[in-house]
């Protein structure tokens, strides 16, 4: 049986991704509270 999981690198770039998160004000906010937790991930 196939696995449901197939990742795509670009897809998930598009939908997780920076640009993805800077274009919403919520998006920006997410970012934001990210930075302040001290993530060094802040995005996909």
């Amino acid at each position: 049986m196939k696995r449901t999981y197939q990742p795509k690198s670009r897809r998930h770039q598009r939908v997780h991704g920076f640009m993805k998160r800077m274009m919403t004000k919520d998006g920006r906010n997410v970012l934001k509270a990210r930075r302040l937790k001290g993530r060094h991930i802040i995005s996909a």
